[in-house]
């Protein structure tokens, strides 16, 4: 039984594939972190500099990832690249990493935001928000037991109908009169700050809403073609991402002014409501909830295939129990189980956005290993079977490891707490690989 139960299906196509790396990535950022970024940047047509960056730093580093991901076309996604380069070790804190706080904070988070934005369209209590998270995590993680098929599904339907009111906000938005004029070329900040500072934090700041692409690696083991589907799937989406990100926020900056906006996690119900009237409110809060609910389900769908892909190498404890597949639907059960008991105790806690914020510091300081990884592997293994290679290499690599390099040092500069405690608690991985290391010899 246990070796009938040890593959996982393969029935994820190209279109549900662009739908996980566009549904994962467009979530709660793409409505909230404007707020951040024009706080950041305090100009309209900085802010627009910033999303573009943050889009061709996120292809790059994104095309440059796929060329690992096609050449080695597994389940585990990110982990394998880096065991498979690196060695063991730095692949289980990866997968640590991601296991134990990175995908389950993201749930968490996203989560509550999708309480909240629930509560104010229906105006109910906000007792209810933390019910309604729980409510809706657990939702996601229960359709997804159902099967690999029925979460690409919830992705694929969620990813039209969030994109329904993102398109009438954009192309409304651009049609009609603007409210706000301001001159493209006015690429400086109106607060006290140089403009490194504020290009290099307004960077930063859209990093979270470009966050996610990388999981879809984690799926490679149940697509229908990987080594075809997935460049074209991490390639074609993030270009309709950054596209996406870039047009609505240009209508919010023709819509309202830098100080309705800086610090306004409601800047697009505000916008929405300028633009369509007493219904856009309402229009936006409804596109947030498919939205957030998309993100929710492609963070599950992806994470709980993470450490089923370590148990698979019996690299955690407990690797009998994360490696067990349920036996009609061929998904892993206890991995999920474990993946929302966490996300939950986050919920509970409501630290999920500081473990967020420290996981995607973490991240970039794995993704840096992984373009790193694409020169080493040129080198090392000429002759490894490479149906997709990084175009313009060694151009666009090294852009990728630029940009990471940059927003790490950024990050550490101005959040070196933040920073140090993300590092910490990725180190609190060693000495589990060093006890089950020990465990397996005697």
């Amino acid at each position: 039984m246990e070796q009938k139960q040890s593959h996982l299906k393969k029935e994820i196509g190209l279109f549900a594939a662009i739908a996980t790396v566009m549904g994962t990535v467009i979530g709660g950022g793409v409505f909230f972190k404007v707020a951040t970024v024009v706080a950041a940047t305090q100009s309209a047509s900085l802010t627009l500099l910033v999303w573009v960056l943050g889009g061709l730093l996120t292809l790059a580093a994104g095309l440059t990832v796929t060329e690992l991901a096609a050449a080695i076309p597994v389940t585990g996604g990110a982990v394998k690249y880096i065991e498979y380069t690196y060695g063991k070790l730095p692949a289980f804190l990866l997968g640590w990493a991601q296991m134990i706080v990175y995908f389950p904070a993201n749930i968490a988070a996203l989560s509550i935001i999708f309480g909240t934005q629930w509560v104010a369209l229906l105006h109910w209590s906000n007792s209810a928000i933390l019910p309604v998270a729980i409510v809706a995590g657990a939702s996601i993680t229960g359709l997804n037991f159902l099967g690999a098929r029925v979460g690409a599904r919830v992705q694929s339907v969620s990813l039209i109908f969030k994109l329904i009111p993102i398109a009438l906000i954009v192309i409304v938005g651009l049609l009609a009169p603007a409210h706000v004029n301001f001159a493209w070329t006015a690429l400086t900040s109106t607060h006290q700050t140089s403009f490194l500072s504020a290009l290099s934090a307004g960077l930063v700041a859209t990093m979270f809403a470009y966050d996610g692409w990388l999981g879809v690696g984690a799926i490679a083991g149940e697509m229908k073609n990987p080594k075809r589907d997935l460049p074209l799937a991490i390639g074609g989406g993030l270009i309709a991402i950054t596209l996406i990100y870039v047009l609505i926020n240009l209508v919010f900056v023709r819509t309202l002014p830098i100080s309705a906006l800086s610090g306004n996690l409601n800047a697009a119900a505000d916008a929405a409501l300028r633009i369509f009237g007493d219904l856009g409110g309402k229009l936006v809060t409804i596109g947030i909830l498919i939205s957030v609910y998309g993100a929710i389900n492609g963070y599950t769908m992806t994470g709980m295939r993470v450490p089923f892909a370590m148990a698979e190498e019996d690299a955690l404890p407990f690797s009998h129990l994360f490696k067990r597949l349920s036996p009609h639907t061929s998904v892993p059960y206890f991995a999920g189980a474990v993946q929302f008991g966490i996300a939950l105790i986050m919920m509970l806690l409501g630290s999920f956005d500081l473990l967020t914020d420290m996981l995607v510091f973490v991240m970039w300081g794995f993704s840096v290993l992984l373009f790193i990884a694409v020169f080493i592997l040129r080198k090392r293994e000429p002759e490894l079977m490479r149906p997709y290679r990084v175009p313009g290499y060694p151009i666009i690599p090294a852009i990728a490891l630029i940009g990471g390099i940059f927003i790490l040092v950024v990050t550490l500069m101005t959040q070196p707490l933040l920073a140090i405690i993300g590092i910490v608690l990725t180190a609190l991985g060693v000495p589990v690989y060093l006890y089950h290391a020990k465990h397996q010899r005697a």
